[in-house]
């Protein structure tokens, strides 16, 4: 091939990169056009509110969106108070202190020490006008003070309304009128490869919108157990980047709806590094309405055991074999257990059963299935499809509470729970002690108490850092505490040092 002839090529390849670039210019220009021909939004952004169908095929503007749900989503800061701790085994006098002072022991770290003043920072979302904010419960759980900001700037002090360490949310309220507030979505509707918004404040800074996809639907990442002893996890996983101070912000759809409640990420750093985890909003509506309203969450029990997922090959050929059933992951829940007096064992379900739906909608995971019974209370009746020996069956179950009766649970004290016997300590041994009054813990009894390393006979002398003279003074002390970790400070007369036993407080 001569010189003449490479440049024809040349000139042609050129010409017809030109023209398809120039192409590809006109189509996008007359596309846009066809977008904004009338100055508008499309349409189903109208509102922000009423469109099912989330954004329009090829849009990828959501400054519409971010205008709605950013003024809504709040800023939270909570301080711990300093607190004196120790261990929990009790010290007999340091042989060294008469020569060298109580600080010599203290230096090897035989004494008490002070856990220092701690703050923290996560976020909020404002559900109504007259301030009402879920957020995560491990945000607030055990804080002395909750302060919100919000995206004007307007700082507020909150009061924690209620508490649910199972599915880590939890409601707080700060005092006024017309605040902003984001609109429930539906998480049912939630899709695969829809956009979403996570709105929060990420490393303490100003409010921050970063976007992505939903890339799965009813995730369970084994994390709420570290909180509550009845964990419901059923997370919507997105890749839109979220970090710590993003906890408890909200996940919305290109509409501006709430459709979750950002909780956690999965990360070997701490940092985002690609998966994010959201709580459905419909389950959601559902514990805020409870917290509200009673309390306390109204969670209802189907009352059944199944597997955990992803079981190795050896491990589901045993459970067959022991079940006496073929079963395949994916194809529903297998029950393994049906606990005598449980809604399910009630209605007739066996063990080796397969429940498939609820309500008529499908269930093919334990998280699908939590999801769905975290939406009902106890005392409501459910449509239950299961398979036996292949056939299917239907049956309703008038779901239990976890004492297995359809009553209003409510939250008995906390005095209560701890289950001890209680006396005032008596004038003269608290000033043998130099201190100005205590509660003598005269037997552990069986209750909170009895699962800590506590002795009859100590004395309490704080309760999360809030000084106790009398019993009086503890029931105050303990009156609004409904779930998470509370500290007893106190002595054992007659020996060194002082004590703290944590203790951690559930929901009825």
């Amino acid at each position: 091939m001569n010189w003449k002839n490479g440049l024809v090529i040349v000139g042609i390849s050129a010409t017809t990169a030109l023209a398809s670039v120039w192409g590809y210019g006109k189509f996008v220009e007359n596309q846009q056009e066809g977008m904004q021909e009338q100055g508008k939004l499309p349409v189903n952004y109208a509102g922000f509110f009423g469109s099912p169908n989330n954004a329009a095929v090829g849009s990828i503007d959501f400054t519409a969106a971010a205008t709605t749900g950013t003024p809504a989503v709040v800023h939270i800061k909570t301080r711990t108070k300093a607190k004196q701790i120790s261990s929990n085994q009790r010290q007999q006098r340091n042989p060294f202190s008469d020569m060298f002072g109580d600080d010599f022991g203290d230096f090897f770290g035989g004494g008490p020490r002070v856990q220092p003043e701690q703050r923290a920072s996560g976020s909020g979302v404002i559900i109504t006008e007259d301030g009402y904010i879920v957020t995560n419960n491990h945000v607030i759980d055990g804080a002395d003070e909750i302060n919100v900001t919000l995206a004007n700037k307007k700082s507020y002090k909150a009061t924690l309304v209620g508490q649910d360490p199972n599915s880590d949310l939890a409601v707080i309220k700060i005092e006024g009128k017309a605040f902003p507030y984001i609109v429930y979505g539906n998480s049912d509707e939630a899709k695969l490869g829809q956009w979403v918004l996570a709105i929060g404040y990420p490393f303490g800074y100003d409010v921050t919108v970063t976007a992505g996809i939903i890339s799965a639907k009813a995730r369970s990442i084994d994390i709420n157990g570290r909180q509550g002893a009845n964990p419901v996890e059923s997370f919507i996983q997105t890749d839109a980047a979220v970090n710590p101070g993003n906890s408890g912000g909200a996940l919305i759809n290109t509409n501006g709806e709430l459709v979750g409640i950002n909780s956690a990420i999965a990360s070997p750093t701490g940092a985002y590094v690609g998966y994010s985890y959201a709580i459905p909003v419909n389950m959601v509506k559902k514990i805020v309405t409870d917290i509200v309203k009673f309390g306390t969450v109204q969670r209802a029990f189907i009352g059944i055991s199944y597997p955990k997922e992803n079981l190795t090959d050896e491990a589901k050929r045993e459970l067959e074999k022991e079940l006496g059933t073929a079963y395949k992951e994916g194809e529903g829940v297998l029950i393994t257990d049906t606990p005598e007096g449980g809604a399910a064992a009630s209605a007739g379900l066996k063990k080796g059963d397969i429940i498939t739906k609820i309500q008529g909608v499908a269930i093919a995971t334990g998280p699908e299935l939590q999801e769905q019974v975290a939406r009902y209370k106890p005392g409501d009746k459910v449509t239950v499809q299961y398979k036996r020996a292949g056939k299917e069956n239907t049956v309703t179950i008038t779901l239990k509470n976890k004492a297995g009766n359809t009553d209003i649970v409510r939250n008995s004290s906390i005095i209560e729970k701890l289950g001890g016997e209680l006396v005032n300590l008596d004038k003269k041994i608290a000033a043998a002690n130099d201190v100005p009054g205590g509660v003598v813990v005269k037997k552990v009894g069986t209750g909170l108490l009895s699962k800590s390393r506590m002795e009859d006979g100590f004395v309490i002398t704080g309760i999360n850092g809030k000084e106790i003279i009398n019993v009086d003074e503890l029931k105050i002390a303990l009156a609004n505490i409904k779930s998470g970790t509370i500290r007893i400070d106190g002595f054992y007369p007659g020996f060194e040092g002082r004590y703290t036993y944590p203790l951690q407080v559930t929901e009825d």
